[in-house]
């Protein structure tokens, strides 16, 4: 009985709790439910008054862009009516001036025709008196004026001439002062010393005991020295220096060279030697090309292409008739430049043709031909223009004078090589002997090089061993000697030395 009281207690207890469960989620539902009814209406609202200002602003830039636009439009609104009116105000101007020229232009056409009305009249009058007094004098008017012209002659005759050849020779006397003022102002205004071209050139000596490292046992480094520069070293005449004899400038550069680096570097030996000379030609080559750029600059000339510098830098080794050609060009390029200025003709191309108007002489003694003509292929070659040739070409009267600037560059010429000092006759036909003592040799066949040395009283001539042998070497030497004895014009004697030189090499690997 207990046992069943307690069951139903039980079951009342949960059936109480499960009462009360449900109740009280339901209160805790409807609870949440209000809480988040509240929150959607919170959020609801806060949205509605975030819109309503965003509206609210709009309107308000809305607004602003409005009245912005409504300022803009009125101002351009006034000004186009300003606008308007000037062009309204300026047509009414150009009505009114159009109005007054249609008359003045009236005007003067009425005064044009009666102008040609007078004119016509004069011109009938002029006729009527002219026929009146051809009819009176029974003469035409061609004819008075013929005889009138011989009257006049005749009287005067004596007069006329004796003034004719007074104003020709006020004429040609003020064409030499003029000339003559513009050539000594050039002179004047261009003033350069001039020091003729020597044959030797000293090299000094650190130390006298240098020599004996020049010669060489046996005199070998000498022998290959003078062999590979063509140039004679003369060694005992005076102390702690050694000279150079060659007519040859570029050789005499070589060899001075080559000897300095030789000193400096201590070692002298043939292989040294022949190392040490090609060293010397390279850096010969190099410092023509700057003597050629230094020398354009100077004379004001910049668009020379580099291979015609190269061959004006050359022209520092040459001479004519002692005088350096490269000193002569420039001298010859400042006086033109100075005469063209004066004679209002063109400066640049004056100057560039007397720089150039010897550029022949830097390969003359390699090619055949005259340096004007080896000049003028030169220059087309690597195109010059045409005016600078035909200034250069008549200076020495192989061509005719075609331009002004042609007599200027004659003219600069004969200035340059005339004035006092400037040439010695003498050492130019020095030069030239021993110039055709080597041609005269280089014309045999199997030779290698031939350099003239000792003042012109020796030539070395090297000959190609493969085509030469001992025997043929004798032979030569004496059909040389021959040769010279017959075609050159020389004092004294000369000695012919024939050298053929065989080098074995081989490589050990």
């Amino acid at each position: 009985m207990i046992i069943e009281t307690n069951i139903w207690l039980a079951v009342g207890l949960v059936v109480l709790g499960g009462i009360a469960g449900y109740i009280l989620r339901r209160w805790y539902a409807t609870r949440a439910q209000d809480s988040l009814e509240k929150k959607l209406q919170s959020g609801r609202e806060r949205a509605e008054s975030e819109s309503k200002d965003i509206v609210l602003k709009a309107k308000e830039q809305a607004a602003k862009v409005l009245s912005n636009l409504q300022d803009s439009e009125r101002e351009r609104k006034k000004e186009l009516r300003t606008l308007e009116e000037r062009l309204l105000k300026r047509e009414d101007v150009l009505d009114k001036e159009r109005m007054s020229l249609g008359e003045r232009t009236t005007s003067y056409e009425g005064k044009v025709k009666d102008l040609e009305t007078k004119e016509e009249e004069v011109q009938h009058m002029r006729d009527r008196i002219a026929a009146e007094l051809e009819q009176v004098a029974g003469l035409s008017k061609d004819e008075a004026k013929q005889k009138l012209l011989a009257e006049v002659e005749e009287g005067y005759k004596e007069e006329l001439t004796e003034r004719i050849v007074t104003l020709e020779r006020k004429k040609q006397e003020e064409i030499e002062k003029k000339t003559l003022d513009i050539i000594t102002s050039s002179i004047q205004r261009y003033a350069r010393d001039n020091i003729a071209d020597i044959t030797t050139s000293v090299v000094m000596l650190p130390d006298e005991d240098l020599k004996g490292k020049i010669i060489g046992r046996e005199g070998r480094n000498i022998r290959t020295f003078e062999r590979l520069t063509g140039v004679e070293l003369i060694v005992d005449e005076s102390p702690d220096s050694i000279i150079l004899s060659s007519f040859d400038p570029l050789r005499r550069e070589v060899a001075r060279i080559a000897l300095e680096k030789l000193i400096k570097d201590g070692r002298i030996q043939p292989a040294r030697i022949e190392e040490k000379v090609e060293e010397a030609r390279e850096e010969l080559e190099k410092y023509i090309r700057k003597v050629g750029e230094e020398t354009a600059y100077e004379v004001g000339i910049l668009d020379f292409p580099s291979e015609i510098l190269t061959l004006l830098g050359r022209l520092k080794y040459r001479t004519s008739y002692g005088q350096n050609v490269l000193q002569h060009s420039i001298e010859m390029a400042h006086i033109a430049g100075m005469i063209a200025a004066e004679l209002g003709i063109d400066v640049d191309v004056a100057k560039k043709g007397a720089l150039v108007h010897d550029i022949g002489k830097a390969i003359d003694h390699e090619v055949e031909g005259t340096h004007v003509e080896l000049g003028r292929k030169l220059l087309k070659k690597y195109g010059i223009d045409e005016r600078i040739i035909r200034a250069m070409e008549p200076h020495h009267e192989e061509y005719p004078f075609a331009t002004p600037e042609s007599y200027v560059v004659a003219a600069a010429d004969a200035i340059s090589a005339a004035r006092p000092g400037a040439r010695r006759e003498t050492l130019e036909k020095y030069l030239r002997r021993l110039e055709e003592i080597e041609k005269v040799v280089k014309g045999f066949d199997g030779i290698e090089k031939v350099y003239a040395i000792s003042a012109g009283r020796e030539v070395r001539v090297f000959v190609v061993p493969e085509k030469i042998d001992d025997f043929a070497a004798l032979q030569l030497a004496k059909k040389i000697a021959n040769k010279i004895k017959s075609d050159v014009q020389y004092p004294g004697e000369i000695k012919v030395t024939v050298i053929r030189e065989v080098r074995a090499v081989e490589f050990a690997k």
